[in-house]
């Protein structure tokens, strides 16, 4: 093989590691940006940003302050956020509402003492979800869920529910506990 022919795989080489790199450099700054916005309205997200909470929560009350709390989960390797209820009960335990759950992308996801990330008011809590199944601790959630949409819910995604409203048998919560 001639020099020439040599340095002329040599250059495409480095040409094709260059746009190799280039184009990596810019996926991973593309889904930092996309991290920073999203997850938003019903299109998901990636990592959840903001201040880390150093301490332990054990009464999560807070949460009934805010309209929608922010979920971050794994999804294999993948980082996945998204917008959900939350509600605290009285007691200061947190569940996050899922109507129609089998067929949310994110709860098919959650197993068992699952981590994940919550963000409350640009706060991320380390926490740990399981999906309940106690219909004690169901009505529970589902009470603190209507007294907490009868002041922060309201449009088409999250209608304010009568005050007498049944819990659906499509309806799952997840109970959530601190994990830092």
């Amino acid at each position: 093989m001639s020099e020439e022919q040599t340095a002329n795989k040599s250059k495409r080489r480095n040409i094709i590691i260059a746009a190799a790199a280039s184009i990596t450099i810019a996926a991973i700054a593309g889904f930092m940006i996309y991290s920073s916005i999203c997850p938003c309205d019903r299109t998901p997200g990636g990592f959840l940003l903001g201040d880390r909470a150093e301490e332990p929560v054990t009464d999560w009350t807070f949460a009934n302050d805010v309209a929608l709390c922010q979920l971050q989960i794994y999804a294999g390797i993948r980082p996945h956020a998204i917008n959900l209820n939350c509600m605290s009960t009285p007691e200061g335990e947190l569940y996050l509402s899922c109507s129609v759950c089998t067929s949310k992308y994110w709860a098919g996801k959650v197993g068992s003492n699952e981590y994940g990330v919550m963000r409350l008011e640009g706060v991320t809590y380390p926490v740990r979800l399981n999906r309940e199944t106690d219909d004690a601790a169901m009505d529970r959630a589902w009470a603190s869920r209507i007294t907490k949409l009868q002041t922060h819910g309201g449009g088409q995604f999250n209608p304010v529910p009568a005050l007498d409203a049944e819990r659906p048998g499509h309806w799952w919560t997840f109970r959530v506990t601190s994990d830092t």
